[in-house]
């Protein structure tokens, strides 16, 4: 089972791995620079190196960089967008640096515009971003559909991948308090909101899950993390997650509000139990 958490270290690859290995994980997911924006720190081949012989050593999984939240590629300003696509770009050049991993992004937020015109907004930053050689898939996430966010419901995520000419590159990450959130009732309905994934995306798209409770009740669309077992969605259902066929061999990442390495590593024994790991 591959299941760890978002982390982050002042000493690069190789401090992300050693506090993952503290804690219990085999997979981590990280940012890529400064959540609200800014320029990334080199890469230095020597950290890179380590943390690929610690990979190696420890069986880790795919790990999962995640897009700063600044980065709107379907923002009504185009300064926005321009700073989307640079970004994005530049953060695909570095993950190859780690290859064969992935990169997630928020969809974005079109402002008033429409969802249909931030869609194709989305889909053009990504025919102009991603590469046939690129060795990263990128990943769409599952959003809560708070305001005027697009992603939070299955079609608006197909329709993406629909309109670049570049879908063979893309993939979807599953937060499960964002499902929740948006309407999609993974307490009394798994199978069933699976089977609308599959239908309405394809489960083969499919790549990594956010595994989160949710401080909110189904539906709500505010999108607030609670701890495992502390939310709305609770232990049972999540474990039935990591159990479940169809997701039991996917990475899993938590993004749980912590004060410390501590409530993570609490949490990954909590589910490797509950899934018999």
């Amino acid at each position: 089972m591959f299941l760890g958490c978002h982390l982050s270290s002042a000493d690069g690859f190789r401090g992300l791995a050693r506090d993952a290995v503290s804690i219990g994980a085999n997979v981590f997911q990280f940012f890529t620079r400064n959540p609200r924006g800014g320029a990334a720190k080199p890469v230095d081949p020597e950290d890179v190196a380590a943390y690929l012989a610690t990979a190696k050593e420890r069986g880790f999984g795919p790990i999962l960089a995640h897009a700063p939240y600044t980065l709107n590629p379907c923002s009504a300003k185009p300064e926005v967008r321009s700073f989307a696509r640079e970004v994005f770009a530049d953060d695909l050049r570095r993950m190859e640096f780690v290859p064969g991993n992935m990169y997630n992004f928020h969809p974005g937020s079109h402002v008033g515009q429409g969802a249909e015109k931030g869609i194709a907004l989305i889909a053009e930053i990504l025919d102009e971003v991603l590469d046939e050689g690129q060795s990263t898939t990128v990943l769409l996430e599952t959003m809560s559909g708070k305001g005027s966010e697009i992603g939070g419901s299955f079609d608006e995520i197909r329709a993406i991948i629909d309109h670049t000419a570049k879908g063979a590159r893309l993939g979807v990450c599953l937060d499960t308090c964002h499902v929740w959130d948006a309407g999609y009732d993974i307490v009394g309905d798994l199978d069933g909101v699976l089977r609308r994934f599959d239908s309405e995306i394809g489960l083969d798209r499919l790549r990594a899950i956010h595994l989160n409770d949710s401080k909110n009740p189904l539906g709500s669309r505010k999108d607030r993390h609670a701890r495992i077992g502390e939310g709305h969605i609770g232990l049972d259902a999540l474990a039935r997650v990591v159990r479940h066929p169809l997701l039991r061999d996917l990475p899993f990442y938590l993004e749980t509000p912590q004060d410390d390495l501590s409530g993570w590593a609490e949490e990954i024994a909590v589910l490797r139990r509950a899934a018999g790991d």
